[in-house]
């Protein structure tokens, strides 16, 4: 396995703690979070860039920063809206329909072969989340809109995710320009169709937390192991982390395992294995 590759494994594994810190900043407007947290991760990145001498890997072309704020930005401003507006464990396993995209996208976007065994493992993913909100489910009045957020943040990520190998000569390093222009948009955005809130402690802590790893170091990671990595390996095995995510949700007394819960992470975790062992 490449280092490559495992760069994007330690992306993932950051991205479990996504959702139990976004809970934390619970109370807070969405588009606030978001801007608190890439603010955080930009400040932190553009430092350690001037640190090393390479703040010249900000200069990209237009397209460069239209990809990676787009992607940046608009996935976790739906992310966390999701998560404001609707059940949090089931809102956190339908947004994991983006591994099942990105296995998708890698074969008309790049040209990779998918084959019966990830074509089977990716039907099994998209089960296990079709059972989260499948007939006999409930979920109070209003969740809907978070869980068409959710939904279009896995579109989001996964076509941000695909066409980063298209972008392969924009330098990783740049992802910190990307960070702070996505925080400085969420802060204009919030201004203008929110209510500022006054973080507390927990909130507070859980924004800089998630500056730190799961909207910070994680994007470095992630953009190496999409441009130079195995992007359907990646997608696959991205199918675990929402049932670490859901487990550590569920730790913390944001839902309940129930049945369909544990039906759905085990189709979903499943349908990882069986398309990241595939060959080829």
């Amino acid at each position: 396995m490449s280092s490559a590759t495992l760069s994007g494994i330690g992306a993932l594994l950051l991205w479990a703690f996504l959702a139990l810190l976004a809970r934390g900043a619970a109370g807070l407007p969405p588009l606030q979070v978001t801007a608190m947290a890439f603010a955080t991760a930009g400040i932190l990145a553009i430092a350690w860039l001037a640190l090393r001498g390479q703040l010249a890997a900000l200069r990209q072309p237009p397209i460069a920063w239209i990809h990676g704020v787009g992607g940046l930005f608009g996935y976790h401003a739906l992310y966390f809206a999701a998560l404001a507006w609707a059940p949090p464990v089931e809102a956190s396993l339908i947004n994991y329909l983006w591994p099942l995209l990105i296995v998708l996208f890698s074969a008309p976007i790049l040209g990779l072969r998918l084959g019966p065994r990830r074509l089977a493992g990716v039907a099994l993913g998209l089960v296990g989340c079709a059972l989260v909100v499948g007939p006999g489910a409930s979920f109070p009045p209003g969740a809907a809109p978070g869980f068409l957020c959710a939904v279009a943040g896995a579109l989001v990520w996964s076509l941000y995710s695909v066409t980063s190998r298209r972008l392969a000569a924009v330098p990783t390093e740049a992802v910190a320009g990307f960070c702070l222009a996505s925080g400085v948009l969420a802060g204009l955005a919030h201004l203008a169709f929110e209510t500022t809130v006054a973080p507390d402690a927990r909130q507070l802590l859980s924004a800089l937390l998630l500056g730190l790893g799961p909207v910070g170091a994680a994007f470095f990671l992630w953009d190496v192991g999409m441009k130079r990595g195995d992007p359907r390996f990646l997608g696959t095995l991205a199918y675990a982390v929402p049932v670490v995510s859901t487990l550590l949700l569920l730790l913390a007394g944001e839902g309940t395992l129930g049945p369909r819960i544990a039906a759905a992470a085990t189709l979903v975790v499943g349908g990882g294995w069986l398309a990241a062992s595939a060959k080829g």
